[in-house]
């Protein structure tokens, strides 16, 4: 038997997520999920990197690679997992493509990887990177 669900809510989100089958139980933190899918994300065509969740002055930050979780939000769900993604996308690149390729990529990653059901892969386009601007 196997169940995948969220710990109780204490205050705010679920920090982890729980796979408990008959000899015992999985605990996978929603930053792991958050890690897997920030490079899954980083590796597409047309993404340049990740970007923090929100905006400074009207500008993204570039995440480094060690902080790509900053750039992916993971919202545990009865029926699986939501993803937001931040991403920076190449200058010239069709944006539609590129939103359809980080859906198909990081939900296959994060299901390979973890097994477990990925509900939604939202895409938030914070900025676009012009060859030879940085």
């Amino acid at each position: 038997m196997e169940k995948t669900k969220a710990t109780p809510r204490r205050m705010g989100k679920p920090k982890t997520l729980i796979q408990a089958k008959d000899l015992g139980r999985i605990e996978v933190s929603r930053r792991v999920v958050a890690t897997i899918a920030g490079h899954a994300a980083a590796g597409c065509y047309g993404v340049v990197g990740m970007a923090a969740r929100g905006l400074r002055d009207g500008l993204a930050e570039r995440l480094h690679r060690d902080n790509m979780h900053r750039g992916v939000e993971v919202e545990v769900r009865e029926d699986g997992i939501a993803i937001a993604l931040y991403v920076i996308v190449e200058f010239g690149t069709r944006v539609s493509e590129v939103a359809n390729n980080l859906t198909s990529a990081v939900r296959y990653a994060v299901e390979r990887t973890l097994g477990l059901p990925v509900v939604e892969v939202s895409v938030n386009v914070q900025g676009i990177h012009v060859s030879g601007s940085g």
